[in-house]
C-alpha cells in the first residue's frame, strides 16, 4: 500500500505539473499571436519591395508606409498579386511562388515589369537547403543575379555555361541551383498564362 502512495504522488505531481505548464504556453502563445501575425506581414512588405528594388530597410513603420504607399494587393481565388505604381504610374507585379528544394519546400517572391518581359528581383523567404550550400540561395550575390532578366516563355532562368546563359549556380550546390531554376521556370509559365487570362 505504502509502495502505491509512493507511485501515486510523482504522477500526480508530474500531471498537475504538466497542466499548469501547458496553459502557461497557451497563454504565451495566444497573448504573442498577434505580434507574430505582424512579424509575418512585416516581413512579406520586405520581401514584396526587395524583389520590387525598393529599399526594404529602416524602421517597421517606414517599411509600412512605403509599402502602402507603393503597393496594391489585389487578391481572387488563384493568388495575391502585388501591384507596383510609382508615381501613380503601373510598374509591375510582385507574386508569391512555391516549389521544391533539395531537402524540402522552397518560397519566395519574385516581381516581374509591367510588360511582363524583364525579372525584376526574386527573394526567398523559407527554404529547408543546407547552411553554407544549397542556404546560399539567401546570398546578396545570387539574388541580384536575377534583376533585369529577360523573361522567355520556355525557360528564364538559366546557367553558366547554358547558351545567352548570365546566372551562376552556387558552386557545391547543383541540386539546389536546378531545383531554383525548376521552381522559378515553371512559376513564370504559369503566371504569364495567368497575367493573360487576369488581364493584367
Amino acid at each position: 500500500m505504502a509502495s502505491k502512495k509512493k507511485i501515486i504522488g510523482p504522477v500526480v505531481f508530474m500531471i498537475v505539473l504538466t497542466v499548469i505548464y501547458t496553459f502557461v504556453l497557451a497563454a504565451i502563445n495566444e497573448s504573442s499571436a498577434g505580434i507574430i501575425k505582424e512579424q509575418e506581414q512585416l516581413r512579406i512588405k520586405r520581401s514584396v519591395l526587395y524583389v520590387l528594388n525598393q529599399p526594404a530597410t529602416g524602421s517597421d513603420q517606414a517599411i509600412t508606409d512605403l509599402f502602402n504607399q507603393k503597393i496594391e494587393i489585389k487578391t481572387d481565388t488563384a493568388r495575391t498579386t502585388y501591384i507596383y505604381k510609382e508615381n501613380g504610374v503601373l510598374s509591375g507585379y510582385a507574386f508569391q511562388f512555391q516549389g521544391t528544394g533539395l531537402w524540402g519546400s522552397l518560397t519566395g517572391y519574385i516581381a516581374l515589369s509591367s510588360d511582363f518581359t524583364k525579372v525584376l528581383g526574386v527573394d526567398f523567404v523559407a527554404h529547408s537547403e543546407t547552411p553554407g550550400l544549397g542556404g546560399r540561395i539567401d546570398e546578396a550575390w545570387f539574388k541580384e543575379q536575377f534583376r533585369g532578366l529577360p523573361v522567355d516563355t520556355v525557360a528564364t532562368v538559366k546557367y553558366k555555361p547554358s547558351e545567352n546563359a548570365v546566372l551562376d549556380a552556387i558552386t557545391g550546390a547543383t541540386l539546389t541551383s536546378n531545383a531554383v531554376q525548376k521552381s522559378i521556370n515553371s512559376f513564370i509559365t504559369d503566371i504569364l498564362l495567368y497575367a493573360k487570362e487576369a488581364k493584367l
